[in-house]
């Protein structure tokens, strides 16, 4: 039968009433980096898409890099969260939670006085990081990880994934793309490693696969999807020799395990380079979990990926902004209203809840 845009879809353990995901979207609400109340109403008026993805969550106060970035890592963020999702579930929505190590994407400022900024290798990325004491600021040079450090964050990723159980979420999606920490190490322009942990194609991608493996352990493999970008060149990530080829490894690795999706990132919608659709086809043929697509998408479009059977779900990120009932508006063809780029990382309800 042929995949409808609109058509449930069992993934995993749920059953999703559409193929609609909403893209995670950092919206740096979370004061305190604890979940809100706030919060819970702008993920519940969302709640028709199939899949909800939240934003990039930290696993660490290490990896806290933006302002008002949500963390899961201790009690009262799980308190937080679970307003989140019941909001959701209430609705009868799915979602997951993404968890995002910013590694050295991040600044002091942001941070609470005893974390530190780490990455594979010392590094720094040009560029300024926006802190809300004193507005943009220089990104710091990272400090290379210890193998101790390597051990200790992929535990990090693992008691989060269970505390993300314990908050209520359906799953967890670590984000190994847009150049956070998992992608830090996949990539040899951040990666200059000389250990287990750098240089050869299976080094670059050990702490990806640990990870996933750690996670999977706690949780359930089931539970489990995992997002990258190819080709992306967000915070100073840039493709390399070879990368084709690494991505169908990585694909084919991951698919090992067992995991319940993989989800493409293409920002070419954006200005970012194109993904070629000869490396979406490579990871879709080397993984045989649900694949998501995403980029620039509207209904049409949607509906033709689907049909021609290159992808099993849809990710939809800024439409959402501005645009709760996204949903009802695909399905429908109504016009979808406008969102406002000023208010995206603002605190508080304008731009956030007030559409």
């Amino acid at each position: 039968m042929t995949a409808h845009l609109f058509s449930p879809m069992n993934l995993g353990n749920m059953k999703l009433k559409n193929r609609v995901v909403m893209a995670p979207m950092t919206r740096s609400r979370a004061t305190g980096n604890v979940p809100n109340d706030l919060m819970a109403q702008y993920y519940g008026l969302r709640a028709s898409a199939g899949l909800i993805i939240t934003e990039g969550t930290s696993p660490s106060p290490n990896g806290l890099g933006y302002p008002r970035i949500p963390g899961l890592f201790d009690q009262e963020q799980v308190i937080g969260w679970k307003k989140v999702t019941d909001a959701v579930h209430q609705k009868g929505g799915s979602i997951f939670v993404q968890l995002m190590h910013t590694g050295r994407v991040s600044h002091p400022l942001n941070m609470a006085s005893n974390a530190k900024i780490l990455a594979p290798s010392a590094i720094k990325i040009g560029g300024l990081m926006y802190t809300d004491q004193q507005g943009p600021q220089p990104y710091p040079a990272p400090r290379m990880m210890t193998e101790q450090e390597i051990q200790e964050a992929i535990l990090e990723y693992a008691h989060s994934a269970k505390l993300a159980i314990q908050a209520g979420f359906d799953g967890v999606e670590l984000h190994a793309a847009n150049g956070y920490l998992i992608e830090q190490f996949l990539n040899p322009l951040s990666n200059q490693r000389t250990d287990d942990y750098g240089g050869s194609d299976e080094n670059r991608i050990r702490f990806a696969m640990n990870v996933a493996e750690s996670v999977a352990a706690e949780i359930g493999s089931e539970r489990l999807g995992v997002r990258v970008s190819p080709y992306g060149v967000f915070n100073d990530m840039g493709p390399f020799e070879g990368i084709d080829e690494f991505y169908a490894h990585l694909a084919r690795e991951l698919s090992r395990k067992g995991l319940l999706y993989i989800h493409v990132v293409d920002h070419a919608a954006m200005g970012a380079p194109a993904v070629k659709p000869e490396i979406k086809k490579l990871i879709r043929d080397h993984f045989k979990g649900a694949y998501i697509l995403s980029g620039g998408y509207d209904a049409a479009r949607a509906e033709k990926d689907l049909t021609e059977k290159r992808g099993d779900l849809v990710a939809f990120g800024r439409p959402f902004v501005s645009n709760p009932d996204l949903v009802q508006k695909l399905r429908t063809g109504a016009a979808l209203t406008p969102s406002d780029p000023g208010s995206f990382y603002t605190p508080g309800a304008a731009g956030y809840t007030d559409y």
